[in-house]
């Protein structure tokens, strides 16, 4: 059985090699890429395949190497990502493949990097996106509706997906050319709505496959959520868990085009977490069961700059909970345990393409087998146990094996387990704001460490009231109440109207002599509306299309009315995106009045779109400050509805991400040397709905595993290294309700702590199987012992050691505490092998330790303090022979 395991890993490198080749300037050497029931064959050879998920709109261009080169660190063999549309064609016509949206050089990096794409052309993609990614002018089109048997719509929608294609082939990016992509995918989880067009939908899902495929991309294409696909499209599964997934032919193999490793959130939302566990466990059970291609939605989410966030009302973040966070850095222990079921499930690689099928065992009440051979004696397995209260021992070919609940154990040679999905044997890297929001039984990695924070000096904000109403010679009046996107097509998020109301002395004394006061009534609204009366703010409401009732105040004589309607991200998803709008349904009434309701439908309105300083730019770093009317601001003039605010700052030292904290702030937007870096709103979460600990045992969704509550959806907001410049940085902001700029800091996020908690019966890291000296026989599998591993950041070093035990240490990262039996040589191994070191690995064993209690098993827990320094070499301890 060794030996198998060895020829395993093996065959697995030759494969890789063979197919990772770069020659003569190419990415690969020209492959064809086809499939069959099992998987996809890439060059003759079918792959079990890992896909990341990173959309390049979402980080700048100097990002995406380096998250490019962590997801390939991870394990990934392709990245995927969607094609967004309306930032590719924001006017019909004029087209968009610069800066952010340079998708040939996207496509480029990731092909020298080795790694294959999947590019989700779509053009719907849905994603949070705004619009669902497309143009708002598309629903101007006469006679369109999106999405089904309707010729404006197709030709459209066959012109870009078309254009994209092409520009793929003309950069010879497609993999008979030498390029990295291997599969494209037309529409976008189409069949969760198909039934609202009835059988124009099912002519669409027929007519947007022959399309595609008649472009000759000469890749397969895909069709996520989509049961009826036809033939020549391959349809895929899109979910928390897809292991029982199965496509509507036998023809075709097992795709997993989004496997939701966290979730999106919404301005005043709490923040949804995965456990990685759970995710390990969806992602083993998937290739366990026959699955081929899966791919994580998302691996890097990244941050919705500009107003590109979808919703209603999602947040500039998003980060999704992902391995790689919104800042590009490594989200531990999620990304270190991926890494790990990726490296276990490759050693398989060569016994899960030589089956057809797997041989199912049955080996207790909720635990069962499934097992791959290959040629001769290969052969791989997986024991899944998948209850979700108790551990269970079971016997398999003659061995006995233990299996946690809610696990799958991975067996690349039929014998020994290199992986357990619910043993994580990664570090944890705190990125801790703050420490409470860390429970003792719940290590969240979605928490922030601020390294260093810069506070702005009070003495160099300037401001400038932004007009309320009417402010430009483009206003115009119309006796209607307008659609909002009808009058904006999305320019602005913000939109005037205005309309005139008469007050006789006889409502006064109606009002007064009944002690009554009018009220104005909006039938529907979304998603804020402010209320001025003459100028002054009286109320604002929020909503998803809710009655708006507020009481108002009239002086005697006529009276000026102003709705400011706002959108924060146009719907992204749902059938009719067309139809749906923004603003105001129904009629706009005022009751009260003593001759009966006065309706204003119909009255005249006047409309302004957009903000003054928007329209002029006075964001941008060129823009001249005279006769803009710019003043100093005094604290004594804080808070102040509809502001501009503006001052400059120097670039924070280093390499670490830097974000700006808008916690004192109220709702706007901000911008950064011109860039606009996105919405802002502190909204608070609830105080309820999150749990003290998380359990990741049993079926995972968004509101298991809640944390944030109580708080600010969102804070600290995303400014890109490459936006900045080492000094005199322009910071403007438009702030609509009242924050206090006075509060705001600019801050670097880097990793401040790392933690591990290994046990001495975890499983040898996964890298250990596939070593030279095990390989040859040198090293049995007796003598491979569990390993503990810390990592500091890039150009960090480990300055000390917080906190080391080996025994039965209690808690979690910041909550460890030694127990009853504890080896007192633990700290001064630990610092001796790792301070001034950024990496270092510990063998967790007696041997290493002593034995402080016989006959328990012993854990060994660390918590590392990281800071910035030149790094030096690591140290390795316990297995000098590796």
């Amino acid at each position: 059985m060794h030996n198998n395991l060895g020829l395993l890993i093996k065959l697995q490198w030759m494969m890789l090699i063979a197919l990772t080749v770069t020659v003569n300037g190419e990415y690969f050497k020209p492959f064809n890429v086809s499939y069959d029931h099992r998987a996809l064959i890439i060059d003759g050879q079918r792959r079990m395949l890992v896909s990341a998920g990173i959309h390049y709109p979402r980080a700048t261009p100097e990002m995406w190497p380096d998250l490019i080169a962590k997801s390939k660190e991870g394990g990934a063999d392709v990245v995927q990502t969607y094609v967004f549309w309306s930032g590719h064609e924001p006017v019909r016509g004029q087209y968009n493949f610069e800066g952010r949206y340079d998708l040939v050089k996207f496509v480029k990096l990731v092909g020298e990097s080795g790694l294959y794409l999947h590019l989700r052309i779509g053009p719907y993609v849905c994603a949070e996106w705004n619009f669902g990614g497309f143009p708002v002018w598309l629903r101007d089109i006469p006679g369109i509706v999106f999405r089904t048997e309707n010729a404006p719509f197709k030709q459209e929608m066959q012109r870009f997906v078309k254009k994209i294609v092409d520009l793929m082939r003309e950069e010879a990016l497609f993999s008979w050319q030498g390029g990295p992509v291997i599969m494209l995918q037309i529409e976008n989880e189409y069949g969760n709505i198909e039934d609202s067009y009835g059988q124009k939908g099912k002519d669409y899902v027929k007519w947007a496959a022959n399309m595609a495929v008649g472009l000759g991309a000469g890749v397969p294409w895909v069709m996520c959520q989509q049961t009826d696909a036809p033939e020549n499209i391959i349809d895929a599964c899109n979910g928390y868990y897809c292991d029982g997934f199965r496509p509507n032919s036998n023809k075709k193999p097992v795709l997993w085009t989004e496997n939701w490793d966290g979730w999106y959130t919404t301005w005043g939302g709490r923040l949804p977490h995965r456990p990685v566990e759970d995710l390990a466990f969806a992602v083993a059970r998937f290739y366990q069961r026959g699955g081929s291609f899966q791919n994580y939605y998302m691996f890097f989410g990244g941050t919705n700059f500009g107003r590109t966030s979808g919703g209603p009302n999602y947040v500039t973040s998003y980060d999704y909970d992902a391995p790689i966070d919104e800042y590009g850095l490594l989200s531990q222990p999620k990304w270190g345990h991926l890494k790990d079921v990726h490296a276990a499930i490759k050693l398989c690689e060569p016994a899960l393409v030589a089956a057809d099928s797997a041989q199912y065992i049955k080996l207790g009440s909720m635990q069962e087998a499934h097992v791959y051979r290959g040629n001769g004696s290969i052969c791989s397995a997986f024991l899944a146990n998948i209850d979700e209260h108790k551990a269970s021992t079971v016997q398999f070919l003659g061995q006995s094996y233990t299996l946690p609940p809610w696990s799958v154990s991975i067996l690349p040679d039929c014998k020994n387990t290199v992986f357990n999905t619910a043993k994580v044997g990664a570090q944890t890297s705190v990125k801790v704001a703050d420490i409470e929001a860390l429970s003792a039984k719940h290590s969240s990695p979605k928490l922030l460490m601020i390294q260093k924070e810069e506070p702005f000096m009070s003495e160099s904000w300037m401001t400038l009231k932004e007009p309320i109403g009417v402010w430009g010679d483009d206003n115009f009046t119309v006796q209607a109440i307008l659609e909002h996107l009808n009058v904006t097509k999305d320019r602005s998020d913000y939109l005037w109207y205005i309309t005139r109301v008469y007050v006789s002395d006889e409502d006064i004394a109606h009002w007064n002599e009944n002690a009554v006061s009018p009220s104005l009534k909006i039938d529907s609204m979304r998603d804020v509306v402010r209320i001025f009366i003459n100028g002054e703010l009286i109320g604002s409401a929020q909503g998803d299309w809710v009655q708006v009732v507020r009481q108002v105040q009239f002086k005697q004589g006529y009276n000026d009315l102003l709705l400011l309607s706002e959108t924060v991200g146009l719907q992204n998803y749902g059938a009719f995106l067309e139809k749906d709008g923004a603003g105001f349904k129904g009629q706009i009434t005022l009751t009260g009045f003593k001759n009966g309701d006065v309706n204003l439908t119909h009255s005249p309105w006047t409309y302004q779109i957009g903000l003054k300083g928007e329209f002029m730019k006075i964001y941008a770093t060129d823009n001249s400050d005279e006769n803009l009317g710019w003043t100093k601001l005094t604290k004594e003039e804080v808070p102040s509805i509809l502001s501009w605010y503006k001052t400059y700052f120097d670039s924070l030292g280093g390499k670490d991400p830097v974000v700006l904290d808008l916690g004192s702030m109220g709702k706007g937007q901000a911008w950064v040397n011109g860039h606009h870096i996105g919405r802002y709103w502190t909204l608070v979460a609830p105080k309820d709905g999150c749990q003290e600990t998380c359990d990741y045992r049993g079926s995972y969704n968004s509101e298991k595993c809640n944390t944030n509550c109580g708080k600010p959806t969102q804070t600290l907001y995303h400014v890109p290294r490459s936006w900045l410049k080492p000094s005199h940085n322009l910071l403007v902001l438009f702030e609509e309700t009242g924050g206090n700029p006075f509060k705001i800091s600019a801050k670097t996020v880097s990793v401040g702590t790392v933690c591990s908690h290994v046990s001495e019966d975890y499983y040898p890291p996964v890298h250990m199987w596939s070593h030279p000296s095990y390989i040859s026989g040198e090293l049995s599998t007796d003598q491979m012992k569990p390993v503990m591993e810390l990592h500091c950041d890039d150009g960090y070093t480990i300055a000390s050691i917080d906190f080391a035990s080996y025994g039965t240490p209690q808690g979690s990262c910041q909550t460890f505490s030694t127990g009853n039996c504890h080896a007192p040589t633990s700290s001064s191994i630990l610092s001796k092998a790792c301070e001034g070191k950024n990496s270092c690995k510990i063998e967790v064993s007696n041997s290493v330790f002593g034995d402080p209690c016989p006959r328990t098993v012993k854990t060994l827990a660390v918590k590392a303090r990281c800071i910035r320094q030149p790094s030096s070499t690591s140290r390795y301890i316990g297995l000098s022979e590796l």
